[in-house]
């Protein structure tokens, strides 16, 4: 079984996408990570459907986050 931490760990740097609770994706690159599972991250882009609004850098409140993937 992978720890959500050693997950993070191995995905540095790399491409994500993230899905929040409220139903909206962002993908970026994941830059940082702490003991609550707030995300880093760089480059951000909310997608909804063929609309892609960039977001620069940003911080996601872990606990508003359902699942993480690498892109």
């Amino acid at each position: 079984m992978v720890l959500p931490m050693e997950m993070l760990d191995k995905l540095m740097n790399s491409k994500i996408s993230i899905v929040l609770k409220d139903g909206r994706a962002v993908e970026g690159k994941l830059t940082g990570y702490d003991a609550y599972m707030n995300i880093v991250v760089d480059d951000a882009e909310e997608k909804d459907g063929d609309n892609v609004k960039r977001l620069g850098r940003v911080v996601l409140r872990g606990n508003s986050i359902t699942s993480i993937l690498q892109i």
